[in-house]
């Protein structure tokens, strides 16, 4: 067999080798989205913090329906006078003073007091609170299909730069090969030195990409650990995930999104909690009335006896308050008329999401089938250069084309099938799937 026939299969053998390679190579046994979103969700501090607001909200809830309950109260106080008082008393022309009080006198009294009407206040704070605990619930699912987003673009981003160091060490390889076989051919007398230089520097270069795709993936794995909270230097290995398409078209997709999103409906409770908040500022000028029963002793010599049960009705009417009540009501009111307006933008942004989401996925789809057609031709057109040149019937330059162009096609398939996957996670995410 000739030199150059096993250039020729060293060639065919060393394509066959890059190809396995570049197919073969995520982790068998790696961490799945799932496992990461699990992860994220149980140690991310934002999606805590979200938790505690919620929780907060529903003891406001608790506390707005206690307002109901009756309110019991302890007191003890002494007081010291300059004087003690006296009761005047004009018995046939005589004056009389009778002391009624001590100059020390000590008041102690248990008393118990329950509201009977106040005009719908505590029937709208209980309301007030309620729609704003489950706002807080409605945010924290919101932060947590945000947060799943996240962590999806995180682990993509970490299969992509995988790949795409992947494919800048195949290029490197492949060149290395190429660099060997024009050293051998160049010892022989059969190619020019500028050729040797012509692949020297590309080598050069392919190397320089490979220390940026190096980086490149160490910088995506460590954006990855910090949204599931772990060390930014751990390991990471992640496993592949296959581009899916919806099972609906994008009026249905529409749909869901519209009654499945948390945004809209937490901004619905808003906006009743709100009004609701608006109505019991504004009876703050409505009549309000308690009943207010106890016992009562003072310590005190002069009275018999010194202590007593009580029971009182009492009724608060402020009639007139500066309209103070009035304007912050009529402020509560804005605010609710502004939430409103925000849930259309609300609702628009949720549709231009829903359809960016579905064409981005379309697009990429289509640029899945463009691309790989183009890698089988790129290979079988690097395949020809290298026959071409081992033959002596096409130059170096033609070789070092094929194989930039076999590298592109690659990295062009690979950038494909991720924005395709990322695209079917974002629509999910928009119809409020996850």
């Amino acid at each position: 067999m000739t030199k150059f026939k096993l250039l020729q299969l060293k060639y065919r053998v060393l394509l066959a080798i890059g190809m396995l390679s570049f197919m073969l190579q995520s982790p068998v046994f790696g961490e799945s989205l799932e496992d990461a979103w699990k992860t994220a969700v149980e140690a991310n501090h934002a999606l805590k913090s979200a938790h505690s607001n919620s929780l907060s909200a529903e003891i406001q809830v608790s506390a707005a329906k206690a307002s109901r309950l009756p309110v019991v109260e302890l007191s003890s106080r002494f007081v010291e006078t300059s004087d003690r008082q006296s009761l005047k008393v004009d018995l046939m022309g005589q004056q009389l003073r009778i002391p009624i009080t001590e100059q020390g006198m000590s008041l102690h009294q248990a008393m118990v007091t329950i509201p009977l009407f106040t005009s719908g206040r505590i029937t709208h704070g209980i309301s007030a609170a309620s729609s704003a605990a489950e706002a807080a619930k409605l945010s924290e699912a919101t932060s947590e299909s945000d947060l799943k987003l996240q962590v999806a673009e995180a682990y993509v981003n970490v299969l992509r730069a995988i790949r795409g160091y992947n494919v800048a060490k195949s290029h490197e390889q492949s060149l290395e090969a190429h660099k060997k076989d024009v050293d051998n051919l160049a010892e022989q007398g059969m190619v020019a030195r500028n050729a040797q230089l012509a692949v020297e520097v590309a080598l050069l270069d392919a190397q320089q990409q490979m220390v940026q795709a190096e980086n490149a993936q160490n910088l995506a794995k460590a954006a990855y650990n910090r949204l599931l909270s772990r060390p930014l230097d751990q390991a990471v290995e992640v496993n592949e995930i296959a581009p899916e398409q919806p099972s609906q078209d994008l009026t249905a997709l529409n749909a869901q999104a519209l009654g499945s999103r948390t945004e809209p409906k937490m901004i619905e409770k808003q906006t009743t909690a709100l009004l609701d908040q608006a109505v019991v500022v504004s009876r703050e000028t409505w009549p309000q009335i308690g009943l207010t029963g106890g016992y009562q002793y003072l310590q005190n010599q002069y009275l018999a006896p010194e202590g007593q049960w009580l029971v009182a009705v009492g009724l608060k009417w402020n009639i007139f308050d500066g309209w103070s009540s009035r304007n912050r009501a009529s402020a509560l009111g804005q605010q609710a008329s502004a939430v409103t307006e925000q849930k259309k933008e609300t609702l628009s942004l949720i549709s231009l999401q829903v359809r960016k989401s579905w064409l981005d996925l379309k697009s990429a789809s289509k640029r899945i089938e463009v691309t790989q057609s183009a890698i089988t031709q790129a290979n079988e057109n690097l395949r020809v250069a290298r026959d071409r040149y081992t033959n002596g019937l096409s130059t170096n330059t033609e070789v070092l084309d094929a194989e930039t162009m076999r590298t592109l096609s690659e990295t062009s398939h690979a950038n494909a099938r991720y924005d395709a996957v990322m695209a079917g996670i974002r629509l999910k995410h928009s119809v409020g799937g996850l």
